[in-house]
């Protein structure tokens, strides 16, 4: 991306270990004042930092192993359209292909109506009029006008410069903690100061992650003793970043099971909080494109309590059912942001509907 405020990265997680519940499975505490804030530190900038690979190399390297992975759906799709007029069975087959995709029943039907209604109206006779035909069905699906703009610039407020502030959430494993670090990454590289808050209080090897990512990209992070309140973590590390003028601050959350409710609970608290001390700019819910449907729950549950913003699709290149990017935009009116195809650093993207519909029929 050019600017910062263009969809930055997605990540492919690297997963995370299932955090333990006995600590905050039913209940949540009582939401802390700046005074409860506990005692934190803040580890330096390292003088040497790593630079992101060029945008231009990591789009195409991006792009070829999507393609790889995930071309089946498109070529199954093409040799049932090329093939001349279709008949109610081949429809069906239509269907069930889109179905097994995981772009669910209400966007299938969306789909194959307009492409039956278009395939006769434009009649289309060749292999390369339908590869045309739906590429521009399953464009126009994914909404290519939503704003995917990732919101970390900073803003002022009463005439004093008020950092951006970015929430991450999500379940346990999706890749909430290296998201951060790579967002952060990318911030850096385009000469903002990032600070990171470890808001993820009760798996200490989440905190010394982000602390490692935070001494490979140079940015600050602010993290708590384990076990204290993630909320006043988060608190915190908006504060210092507001004193000390830092460009964003990226918050990273507790993994938590949206069937958890004193844990989600939590999670709504931690939004609060930090709304007591600077505007929340954007809430990113990070996604593992392999659960499918679970996926859908669970943006829809996360959606309910911290007003999610934007989709990160992590794990895309490891599964043919990249359906979940149609529905989770159809039925929350959420834009997918950022997308994961690797393991590397820079297996990072932003989410291009154009360059995703052309990797499935490449």
């Amino acid at each position: 991306p050019e600017t910062p405020t263009e969809p930055i990265t997605a990540e492919s997680a690297t997963a995370e270990p299932v955090a333990p519940e006995s600590t905050t499975a039913d209940t949540a505490p009582a939401e802390p004042t700046p005074a409860e804030a506990p005692s934190v530190e803040r580890v330096a900038e390292a003088p040497e930092i790593e630079e992101p690979a060029p945008v231009g190399g990591r789009m195409e390297r991006l792009r070829g192993r999507l393609s790889k992975s995930r071309s089946a759906l498109g070529q199954s799709l093409l040799g049932l359209l090329g093939a001349g007029d279709l008949d109610e069975d081949s429809w069906e087959d239509v269907e069930d292909t889109l179905l097994v995709a995981d772009l669910g029943a209400a966007t299938t039907t969306e789909i194959v109506e307009r492409l039956r209604t278009e395939l006769s109206a434009r009649g289309v006779r060749t292999a390369e009029q339908a590869r045309a035909l739906l590429r521009e069905v399953l464009v126009d699906a994914l909404d290519p006008a939503a704003d995917r703009a990732v919101r970390a610039l900073p803003h002022t407020v009463d005439g004093a410069k008020q950092p951006a502030v970015v929430l991450i959430a999500g379940v346990n494993g999706t890749g909430k903690t290296t998201t951060t670090g790579k967002l952060a990454r990318v911030l850096v590289a385009q000469d903002h100061r990032v600070e990171l808050g470890a808001a993820d209080t009760f798996r200490a090897a989440a905190a010394d992650q982000l602390q490692t990512w935070s001494e490979r990209v140079g940015a600050g992070v602010v993290r708590g003793k384990e076990g204290a309140d993630p909320a006043s973590v988060a608190f915190d590390a908006v504060k210092r970043g507001a004193d000390t003028g830092v460009d964003a601050v990226l918050i990273d959350t507790a993994g938590r099971l949206h069937t958890k409710t004193g844990l989600m609970d939590e999670l709504g608290k931690v939004k609060r909080v930090v709304e007591k001390q600077a505007k929340v700019d954007e809430v990113l819910l990070v996604l593992d494109a392999t659960t499918g449907q679970n996926g859908l729950a669970q943006a829809r549950v996360f959606s309910e309590v911290v007003d999610v913003t934007g989709i990160v699709l992590t794990k895309l290149d490891g599964t043919a059912k990249g359906g979940i990017v149609f529905q989770v935009q159809r039925e929350l009116g959420v834009p997918v942001k950022l997308v994961g195809l690797g393991e590397g650093p820079d297996d990072l993207a932003p989410f291009e509907p154009g360059a995703f519909v052309d990797a499935l029929l490449s």
